[in-house]
């Protein structure tokens, strides 16, 4: 038997290679955020803020503007919130510093039993324009915080 005939040995194309890239899962050039919210893990690192965020899109109503009531308040969703603020997208233009009144939806149940809410006066921080023409992105600091909730005790636990 005739030993096998050696194959020639191909160098691979430099131009036809796919270049290896390796991407971040979080651009740096955003601050680091909690992707869900155990809130008791706030030590991370690069944050240097005294309250973390954490990354939560929430439904958020605009009450009032300067304490004008809003004629139809807009549904709106945070970007993320932490224990002293939000930010959101809104389609005015408010200024800072405009006081302003928000109602946020933390826990939502079906037929509107055990809702809870976030009722709060809060104050514009920062104002940048958003990637959507005429829409906002609002940074604002709360005043006071108050929860309400919508969930009533039994009657058959109630003293007659």
């Amino acid at each position: 038997m005739a030993p096998p005939a050696a194959q020639p040995v191909l160098a691979p194309d430099p131009q036809r290679t796919p270049a290896l890239r390796l991407t971040p899962l979080l651009p740096e050039a955003h601050a680091r955020r909690f992707a869900r919210v155990p809130t008791h893990a706030v030590g991370v690192h690069p944050e240097h803020r005294e309250y973390p965020r954490a990354s939560l899109r929430l439904p958020l109503r605009l009450c009032s503007i300067r304490g004008v009531p809003e004629d139809f308040p807009v549904t709106l969703v945070t970007r993320d919130i932490s224990s002293t603020g939000c930010y959101f997208l809104c389609p005015k233009e408010l200024a800072v510093g405009t006081p302003i009144e928000l109602e946020i939806m933390l826990v939502s149940r079906p037929l509107g039993r055990g809702n809870v809410v976030i009722a709060s006066m809060a104050h514009v921080q920062r104002i940048e324009p958003a990637a959507v023409p005429g829409w906002f992105g609002i940074a604002a600091s709360f005043d006071d915080v108050q929860f309400d909730r919508d969930d009533r005790v039994p009657s058959r636990f109630l003293n007659h």
